[in-house]
């Protein structure tokens, strides 16, 4: 709801503030004194493109101040999410316009742009006049309007619509990532044979090139091993010690026993040198080997690099890339049935989507037969009794809404053919057309204030009556703010302003008051009989008001 709204130096504005209260909020006065210029300012404020001098004569730069009262769920919210703006109970909206024409808005007391505020604007004020292109003149907006008089439930085709996108999504990329596959096929093929015959397992390659460095310093060391195991066999210590022991055993019994302990040492070396010589042998054994072996292991080791190098891998990575090889030929192989499978779940799909987007059309033409018969019983008491009213409904693409294209036309006639609403109806009878479709489609609890501009132009009396009655009871669950020049529909009002003009010291300046009882009427009273306000206009008034 739109709370206060604050005018500074805005083209005849000095400085002005209002409150607006819910319910029907009508403002009047004499025609030059003003009352466009509110809705100027108020479409500044929220962003819309307007005047482009706004900037009151003499002034370094306007500005315009409106404050909303923001229900935690109302849409403006998320927009204020998305901008990375805090969102609060009340909404903040002040834009400033400097002399020379730089415009700069803050929501809130944070600078924005004025794309976020036309974002916000669409969440808050809804203008309804005769030159009025937004709203409910907007084709592209109608589908979503029939959807919500008739109350109808468009997720099961937005998500038979998402299905079947996912459906043709898959199936295109099967055909795709296989059309891939098998342009490299043949490569594929050779590969993974290569791979397979090859049949690298993971710490292979290290395995083999310890062995392959062990055999090579082998070949180097054997020698020298083979010479000390001479030195220490039969032919060289061994045969030395064992002379030893036997010329001192001889002649031991005459040495007083002196010579015990060298022979227990010599023992103990002869046992040493035995298990040394074994140590020497059992190497010499390891260190023997096939030079056929050496090659064997060298070309496999060779081979497993060199298949590496070729693929991008690491030689322990082999086996895996085997493995993820074989698995895109095994899609190569199995591809037709895929897709097969995919095909036909898209062919599923899109009749699931077929049969819920024919089932939202039945229900909207159902529901347009609905509309149709409510805009009519509208029409009558505005003085459109010979107009008729149609929601057009034609096929179209297919999208997440249906295949349906909706647009409410008019023929103001009888015989005469039917077009969009903006282009048949002339400026009265657009303003009462709008005001007929905004009383049927109303919401309870509208979280939009909606601005009627001077709709009940053209008309008097009975119709004027029935635009203010149908005002008010639009006014029953949202925000109305009505420009008028028709008494009957002031009357309606819950609450009333008188826009004036005053020239102050040559200066030309536009206030608004708001209006007391006795004042009220003595304004309807003008609105009925002009410049001079008699007695008979003030009782024609009281009977407006008491209607």
């Amino acid at each position: 709801m739109l709370r206060a709204l604050e005018i500074r130096d805005m083209l005849i504005v000095d400085r002005l503030e209002l409150e607006f209260q819910p319910g029907l909020n009508v403002l009047t006065g004499e025609t030059g004194a003003g009352k466009s210029i509110l809705l100027d300012c108020l479409g500044f404020v929220l962003g819309w493109r307007g005047r482009a001098e706004l900037v009151r004569s003499g002034a370094s730069q306007g500005e315009v101040t409106a404050v909303f009262d923001l229900p935690a769920d109302h849409p403006a919210r998320s927009i204020l999410a998305e901008a990375g703006l805090d969102a609060a109970d009340e909404l903040i909206l002040r834009r400033v316009n400097t002399a020379d024409g730089r415009k700069t808005a803050w929501i809130n007391d944070r600078r924005s742009s004025g794309e976020v505020l036309r974002a916000l604007s669409e969440t808050l004020v809804e203008l309804h006049g005769q030159h009025d292109d937004r709203g409910l003149l907007n084709p592209r907006g109608h589908r979503q309007l029939l959807d919500a008089f008739g109350g109808l439930d468009t997720a099961p085709v937005r998500a038979a619509w998402n299905a079947r996108a996912q459906a043709r999504k898959a199936l295109e990329e099967a055909e795709a990532a296989i059309a891939a596959l098998r342009a490299e096929e043949d490569f594929l093929r050779h590969a993974v044979q290569e791979l397979d015959r090859l049949a690298p397992q993971p710490g292979e390659e290290a395995e083999l090139d310890s062995r392959r460095r062990a055999m090579q310093a082998g070949q180097r060391i054997r020698e020298d091993i083979a010479r000390a195991a001479q030195a220490m066999g039969e032919e060289g210590a061994e045969r030395l010690l064992t002379d030893a022991v036997r010329w001192l055993e001889g002649v031991a019994d005459r040495a007083e026993g002196a010579l015990n302990e060298p022979l227990a040492a010599l023992d103990r070396a002869i046992t040493e040198l035995g298990e040394a010589l074994s140590g020497v042998e059992h190497c010499l054994r390891d260190l023997t080997f096939d030079p056929r072996e050496m090659e064997a292991v060298e070309e496999r080791l060779f081979a497993i690099r060199g298949l590496a190098r070729k693929h991008g891998v690491l030689p322990d990575d082999l086996a895996a890339h085997a493995d993820t090889l074989r698995a895109r030929l095994a899609v190569i192989d199995s591809g037709e049935e895929r897709l097969g499978d995919l095909s036909r779940a898209l062919v599923e799909a899109e009749a699931s989507y077929d049969a819920a987007a024919r089932e939202l059309s039945r229900a909207r033409k159902d529901a347009a037969a609905r509309l149709d018969a409510a805009i009519a019983e509208e029409l009558a008491p505005l003085k459109l009794d010979r107009a008729h009213f149609t929601t057009r409904i034609t096929e179209t693409d297919p999208g997440p809404d249906g295949m349906d294209q909706v647009e409410f036309t008019v023929a103001t006639n009888p015989g005469a053919p039917s077009g969009p609403l903006s282009r048949i109806a002339s400026g009265g009878e657009l303003s009462r057309f709008l005001l007929a479709l905004k009383v049927v489609l109303a919401r309870g609890g509208d979280t939009l204030t909606m601005i009627f501009d001077e709709i009940d132009r053209g008309v008097g009396g009975a119709t004027a009556d029935a635009v203010g009655r149908r005002l008010e009871r639009l006014a029953e669950n949202a925000q109305i703010l009505v420009v008028t020049h028709s008494p009957q529909v002031a009357a309606r009002g819950a609450h009333h302003w008188r826009v004036e003009k005053r020239v102050t010291d040559g200066m030309t300046t536009s206030t608004v008051v708001a209006l007391d009882s006795q004042a009220r009427i003595d304004e309807l009273a003008r609105m009925l009989s002009g410049d001079t306000i008699t007695e008979a206009a003030r009782q024609a008034a009281r009977a407006l008001l008491n209607a």
